[in-house]
């Protein structure tokens, strides 16, 4: 009976779980002490018990989905196309075929001889190879055109500011694409520029030397996959991810939220900012619900992204706004970033799986939460 619970525990598992607990119940100590895999039993009523803490968000997260789902085919653009085009495809959602097509047509009009589509930003191109990798679209090969050659010198990586080596090295780990060996771009080049970028405080800042909590969680979705639990105490990268994670820690707001600074120099909570904290921490296996270092008196960072919702789907930009669609995209792939990681699947921007034909797909209406087959 245990083990007919599998490890994918949803809503559907109550009958199994409750059936195997009985049969648990009628046992004698004796005999229970020869059940080798009560644990598994224990942590699938636990996830059980999980999920039913877990309503509000499942709601906002099927919800976006549909609401983002029914606005049909997106455009190219950093509102309402790439970011609206990963976080369905991510959920496992169907993306409209014409989002393709558009993004063909946009790269032949717009790519120069470099392979750049923006002489100025490295994230042009980093933002179409994200959401054509989220598709299982080969980026190296865009009928002809090959996005990730354009990312091949830093001093046009870097004309961003952090900003460039961060999404950078986010789009080449999408799904392992090796950068042009004609260039100077490396993954070591970017980390380390990243790196150098850390302030005092542990963060980063788009400019200034005050962390950011933006950037600093975009900083460290790029760099978590290089963070080794098995590593010495004294590895530099590993040290900068923590102190990095410390200083969300400190910006997060009493109430669960976190901002970002506004145009007077005063921080402002945002829904998009508790959603790229939500990326990061999913990204380095830190639950942003569960983890003591992101509940301020009782509410946690995702308890903050879903006070943001709106009925009907999509999220509000300010805690008293209207929807908007920039919240909306950002804090859907932040709840996708959650809901994979329930999962057990790959992290957000690892893309890996969708070029892979027996990797787990995610479901799009079925939330469930991996466990462990403990023995």
């Amino acid at each position: 009976r245990i083990d007919a619970i599998g490890t994918k525990v949803s809503e559907a598992s109550r009958e199994q779980i409750e059936a195997a607990h009985a049969a648990c119940d009628a046992l004698s100590d004796t005999q229970r002490a020869l059940v080798s895999n009560y644990a598994l039993l224990e942590a699938a009523e636990g996830a059980l018990e999980r999920l039913n803490d877990l309503t509000d968000f499942e709601d906002l997260y099927l919800a976006t989905g549909d609401y983002l789902q029914a606005l049909g085919a997106p455009s190219v653009g950093s509102i309402g196309g790439e970011w609206m085009a990963l976080g369905l495809a991510r959920s496992g959602r169907e993306v409209d075929e014409l989002y393709f097509e558009r993004a063909l047509e946009y790269v032949a009009e717009n790519i120069d001889t470099n392979e750049r589509l923006n002489p100025n930003k490295a994230t042009e191109n980093a933002r179409l190879i994200l959401a054509l990798t989220a598709l299982g679209r080969d980026a190296a090969d865009v009928d002809g055109y090959n996005l990730i050659a354009g990312l091949d010198e830093m001093s046009f990586v870097q004309k961003q500011g952090i900003n460039g080596p961060v999404w950078t090295l986010i789009a080449l780990d999408s799904n392992g694409y090796e950068p042009s060996a004609e260039g100077d771009v490396t993954r070591e080049a970017l980390i380390t520029a990243i790196l150098d970028a850390q302030l005092p405080d542990g963060g980063w800042a788009f400019a200034g030397e005050n962390a950011d909590t933006d950037m600093t969680a975009m900083a460290l979705q790029a760099v978590a996959p290089y963070y080794d639990e098995n590593a010495d105490a004294d590895n530099e990268l590993n040290a900068a991810i923590e102190r990095g994670v410390d200083c969300l820690s400190m910006l997060q707001f009493p109430d669960g939220g976190f901002g970002t600074y506004g145009s007077d120099g005063e921080m402002t909570a945002t829904s998009e900012s508790v959603s790229q904290v939500i990326v990061a921490l999913t990204a380095l296996n830190i639950d942003p619900d569960q983890d003591e270092r992101f509940v301020k008196n009782g509410a946690s960072a995702l308890d903050a992204l879903v006070k943001y919702g709106v009925e009907g789907g999509g999220l509000r930009h300010l805690p008293d706004g209207e929807r908007d669609g920039m919240a909306t995209e950002q804090g859907y792939y932040a709840l996708t970033a959650y809901a994979r990681s329930l999962m057990k699947l790959n992290r957000l921007y690892d893309m890996t799986d969708a070029f892979d034909e027996n990797a787990e797909k995610i479901e799009p209406r079925a939330l469930y939460i991996g466990i462990e087959a403990q023995q």
